[in-house]
């Protein structure tokens, strides 16, 4: 039960951050720093969440 609680969580707080940093990607460009800062807290929250997968 607390991996399924923890598995839904971590997808919205996945979900907005990929909105978030494809939003500055757009107004900024994908190379901006911290469009770039967004990747790597995404991939940070994408392992978290391929951790909790059985």
């Amino acid at each position: 039960m607390k991996i399924l609680i923890l598995k839904s969580i971590l997808k919205i707080r996945i979900e907005l951050k990929r909105k978030q940093m494809y939003k500055k990607a757009k107004d900024l460009g994908f190379t901006h720093p911290e469009v770039v800062n967004h990747s790597q807290e995404l991939d940070k929250l994408l392992n978290k969440y391929s951790g909790t997968v059985d």
